[in-house]
């Protein structure tokens, strides 16, 4: 038995000095949670609707290029965001069974409403179970997005989660820039190239007379010796030539003539050879670079540009820039986000909450420590030392997983605390069964290990279970409540069965007891 001691109380020196060097220095190892250092609570609802009708736009655009690419004549194509139709206007009734059988065989997803009494009309309703499937996919892609942009964001230990169907929570622990964050998480980030409409009157559209397939957007213009910020009016073809799905990059970088930041753009294989085609057939013509209906540069083309570069300018600063890049790299939402609940936790109640919840760590040890030791004497200082070792043990296992301290952390530990100790006594109370009964201290105390050891794992199992349910099915706080009590767990385990063990064979192993202090 004590040649076990050979590798176990290496072991043991192994653990404890990993888990100091995994928890030195505390403060910086260890991140505080949204309730204790304080932060932003933000409740967002995704706009679903929004994405089915840009899912329906999208749809009506890919039967408008096959039904082009067949050869039909097509008098008009328009989708209903209402009805979730899409209307199909033909110019020869000759054309309409072969319309159907588009829609029938590549658009199943869509079903025949009706058809016009003159034979040239059909209407194709899209399911409600596609539309239920756009809806989930809006809110599970919104939530890779926003995580996305938090993580290039630089948050420590966010919390970014589903709350009932299209709701997404979002707690930011320790942000400095409020404001700024809202900008970043809310921007729809949908990146649009689009042409100038140069055929018509601008002056005219401004009073009214609008073309169908023309819009007028706005361009912020800085000035550059005032700063004063204008709107200059422009008019822009609705037609997309390019968007920014196909982007791989976006990096921050500045020119070398006035050292001011632009947005450098790249795009795949299938970007760059849209992006050469459209600079190709478009030489001298402007083309809108929108971002959400924002035009933030409308250049003009001089050349072909292959390669799949672009540059977005736009007379912002570098945090602007930088912002700018991270949604475009982050993707854009499929939906618009609005902001239902907005709290900012202030930071004296963190520091109000952290003294009170380390204070009852404090006082809550001590107690357990000054009776341990009256109650269970030299036996009572081992078993200190083993909680005083999980407590270790614990610290490095939570900056090793990166794991944020918050208050339902600190019951967690508080909680932990309390059951090292309990295994400690189990073992310790069948220890004195087996003196009682006039046994030796080696005998004793290898019965007492031996019989409270299927206790301890039973009791210690059952909690475990419980604390893997409470962070599958928890929130943030209950989370990582789960968390400490499933480190905790396993490192009471360690240091109530296997160092306290340890340490009286050690003990042992030095001279030979005839009576044992417990």
């Amino acid at each position: 038995m004590y040649r076990d001691l050979k590798w176990k109380i290496p072991l043991i020196l192994v653990v404890i000095l990993g888990s100091v060097l995994l928890a030195y220095p505390l403060k910086e190892k260890i991140s505080l949670g949204l309730d204790l250092q304080g932060g932003m609570h933000l409740l967002l609802e995704v706009k679903v609707e929004k994405a089915v009708e840009a899912s329906l736009e999208r749809l009506a655009d890919d039967i408008k290029r096959d039904i082009f690419d067949d050869d039909l004549e097509l008098d008009r194509i328009k989708a209903s965001y209402e009805d979730r139709q899409v209307n199909v206007r033909m110019v020869d009734t000759l054309d309409l069974p072969p319309v159907k059988k588009i829609l029938d065989d590549g658009y199943p997803f869509f079903s025949l409403a009706r058809e016009d009494s003159d034979g040239l009309g059909l209407v194709y309703q899209l399911s409600a179970d596609h539309v239920e499937q756009i809806e989930q996919n809006a809110v599970s892609q919104g939530l890779e997005t926003i995580r996305n942009r938090v993580d290039q964001f630089g948050v420590s230990e966010p919390t970014i989660q589903v709350q009932g169907e299209r709701r997404i929570l979002v707690q930011l622990p320790g942000i400095k820039d409020p404001e700024r964050a809202i900008n970043l998480i809310g921007k729809t980030a949908r990146l649009e190239f689009k042409l100038l409409d140069e055929e018509h009157s601008l002056e005219q559209a401004l009073s009214g007379n609008v073309p169908e397939d023309s819009e007028i957007l706005y361009q912020r213009v800085v000035d550059k010796e005032t700063g004063a910020v204008t709107k200059e009016p422009l008019l822009i073809r609705k037609r997309t030539v390019l968007t920014g799905e196909t982007l791989t990059g976006a990096e921050v970088r500045f020119d070398s003539d006035f050292n001011e930041p632009y947005v450098s753009l790249t795009f795949n294989s299938v970007g760059a050879m849209i992006f050469q085609q459209v600079t190709r057939e478009n030489i001298k013509k402007r083309l809108a670079i929108v971002l959400d209906g924002n035009v933030y540069s409308a250049p003009v083309i001089q050349d072909e540009i292959p390669g799949g570069r672009a540059q977005i300018t736009g007379r912002f600063n570098s945090a602007e820039a930088r912002d700018l890049a991270i949604v475009l790299r982050a993707g854009a939402l499929p939906a618009p986000v609005v902001i239902l609940e907005n709290r900012t936790v202030g930071p004296s109640l963190g520091k109000d909450s952290i003294e009170k919840g380390f204070t009852s760590i404090i006082y809550g040890s001590l107690l357990v420590v000054v009776f341990i030791i009256f109650y269970y004497k030299w036996s009572g200082v081992i078993a200190v030392t083993a909680l005083f070792l999980n407590i270790v043990i614990l610290a490095g296992a939570l900056a090793y997983f990166g794991a944020a301290l918050t208050l339902p952390g600190i019951a967690g530990i508080i909680l932990t605390v309390g059951m090292a100790i309990d295994a400690n006594v189990l073992v310790f109370e069948r220890i004195r069964e087996e003196v009682r009964i006039g046994k030796t201290v080696r005998a004793a105390i290898d019965a007492g290990f031996s019989k409270a050891f299927r206790t301890i794992v039973d009791a210690n199992i059952t909690t475990f279970i419980a604390a893997v349910v409470l962070f599958q099915f928890g929130t943030g706080p209950i989370k990582g409540f789960a968390i400490t009590l499933c480190i905790g767990i396993a490192a009471s385990m360690f240091t109530a069965v296997f160092v306290s063990r340890a340490i009286f064979d050690a003990t042992m192993s030095q001279r030979k007891l005839d009576k044992l202090s417990i």
